[in-house]
């Protein structure tokens, strides 16, 4: 399965594990595919190295050279019109029409509010893992 993981989703599995701990985990052992495009990955760089210096303690250089490897990086044209409240939110719409993804996962309302948009799924992350990596 193929998604697009929004920032907050990113950095927080990064720093703080949980249920997108967990998400980062299936794509790291290959049970799903990272969509990302290059907007995408500098501002998971920009968010991550400012957790960074707050927190201490992570380091997330091997994460992000990871996912320039493993991770599908693609070109997401522009959005004819905007979707979400947040501008800032439109790269993962793009990324996601763009590479015809199943699903964004995201805790952000601003995204939240166009689950269906296009056929794209907006999910919470619970709702990902208990539709997607949970073994029935």
């Amino acid at each position: 399965m193929r998604i697009v993981l929004d920032t907050n989703v990113f950095v927080s599995g990064v720093f703080f594990g949980g249920v997108p701990g967990r998400i980062l985990e299936a794509w790291r052992d290959g049970r799903l595919q990272l969509v990302l495009s290059a907007a995408i990955l500098d501002e998971y760089q920009r968010v991550g190295q400012a957790l960074s210096a707050h927190y201490g303690g992570v380091d997330l250089e091997p994460i992000l050279a990871l996912l320039t490897v493993e991770a599908e990086i693609i070109e997401a044209p522009a959005l004819p019109a905007p979707v979400s409240a947040d501008p800032d939110d439109d790269k993962f719409f793009a990324s996601a029409s763009a590479a015809g993804v199943a699903a964004i996962v995201s805790g952000d309302k601003d995204l939240l509010d166009h689950d269906g948009w296009r056929t794209v799924r907006v999910l919470r992350p619970r709702q990902f893992v208990d539709q997607f990596l949970t073994d029935k």
